[in-house]
């Protein structure tokens, strides 16, 4: 009995193992890497006016878009002031931004962006005034209004100094705007939904193709690169095989890629990025000259003699010792890479120049991307 229990104990050790040295793969939801075609959101932009300032408002003798907004709306009430002398400064006109969500219906809400548009210097505690948020079609889908939250702090001295932390220009409006008009886009009506890749790869739209049509055979076709189309099946309708199809799992792929930000001296590199045989040595090379000029006076009571100034100058150079080549063989992996290049003890910025030299003698076998 002692022997059986030892022999699974044996087998249970190799068991756990196995798995743990098995490599994982990063397996993500089919609605992480593609985009239902229809399904998006789109963009309103609207004009309107900021009122309630502080005396932070725009000069209306710098800003007469802001006078004719202030005396039009004023008209529409039924007050008068064409030929008033208007000097207010709590007033600010105001571009304002949203995104319609997909599929909003009327009644519902949705936040607003707020940007000053001509020299008013702070938005904070303003309150937006009915606005209508017109679509690229130029018709109204949703009204904003409400308090203007710019989440910054601005300060001014009597002496002209000022701190300002944030930017007081622009805020924002949580639910500020009501949708009044819905997209005309029927998901019921749909036979046929393409799907887009976010990152468009051959080898991926393959993949997704292939796990959609082993759950459901046939419903699935990978056109190119970016496209995979869903055709509905006559058990399910279009919005059921959506809800079921986006949860399913798939290993995207990626190509080799190296990513170089020079300025912040940042390198991202993929995990299939594979290196030839190569040999690699780094190090530094300083030469420094240093000039001491020296006087040189003539003997004392000599005639003629003059006092000169004549330059020494001695020159040396320093080569750093101690580190040798590094050989990396055929096909090793980014840790090799990696753990190599870190056992030369360079910086990263000096990898950057090792991994483009690298690229220059053919031996990456990767895309670099220099941002």
């Amino acid at each position: 009995m002692r022997k059986w229990t030892n022999l699974r104990t044996i087998w249970l050790a190799v068991f756990v193992a196995a798995w743990v040295a098995s490599p994982s793969f990063a397996a993500s939801r089919i609605k992480d890497v593609v985009q239902f075609e229809g399904v998006r959101e789109n963009m309103l932009i609207g004009y309107g006016l900021v009122v309630g300032l502080r005396g932070t408002g725009d000069a209306l003798r710098n800003a007469p878009f802001t006078r004719q907004s202030l005396e039009a709306m004023l008209e529409r009430l039924g007050v008068n002031t064409r030929d008033a002398n208007l000097n207010t400064k709590n007033v600010a006109a105001v571009m304002v931004t949203a995104r319609l969500p997909p599929f909003a219906a009327a009644g519902s809400t949705m936040d607003l962006s707020v940007s000053a548009m001509g020299d008013a210097k702070s938005l904070l505690g303003g309150t937006l005034l009915v606005t209508p948020l017109l679509g690229a079609d130029g018709q109204a889908y949703a009204v904003g209004q409400g308090t203007v939250q710019t989440g910054s702090v601005s300060a001014q001295g009597g002496s002209g100094s000022s701190v300002t932390k944030g930017v007081p220009t622009a805020g924002r409006i949580a639910g500020g705007a009501i949708v009044e008009r819905e997209i005309g886009y029927k998901l019921a009506d749909v036979s046929r939904m393409r799907m887009t890749l976010r990152n468009p790869d051959f080898t991926t739209a393959r993949r997704v193709a292939d796990v959609i049509n082993a759950r459901y055979p046939g419903a699935a076709m990978a056109e190119n690169p970016t496209i995979v189309t869903l055709r509905k099946t006559a058990e399910l309708s279009m919005m059921s095989l959506m809800a079921r199809v986006e949860n399913l799992t798939v290993e995207p792929d990626a190509p080799a890629k190296v990513v170089i930000d020079e300025m912040a001296g940042v390198i991202v590199m993929g995990e299939n990025v594979r290196i030839s045989t190569v040999a690699i040595q780094q190090g530094n090379l300083t030469i420094t000259v240093r000039e001491s000029p020296a006087v040189s006076q003539p003997a004392p009571f000599s005639s003629g003699g003059q006092t000169v100034v004549t330059p020494q100058s001695s020159v040396s150079v320093d080569e750093e010792q101690g580190r040798q080549f590094l050989t990396l063989r055929s096909g090793v992996s980014l840790s090799a890479l990696v753990k190599g290049l870190n056992a030369l003890g360079v910086t990263p910025r000096d990898m950057i120049s090792i991994l483009q030299t690298i690229k220059a003698a053919g031996a990456l076998q990767a895309e670099i991307e220099v941002l």
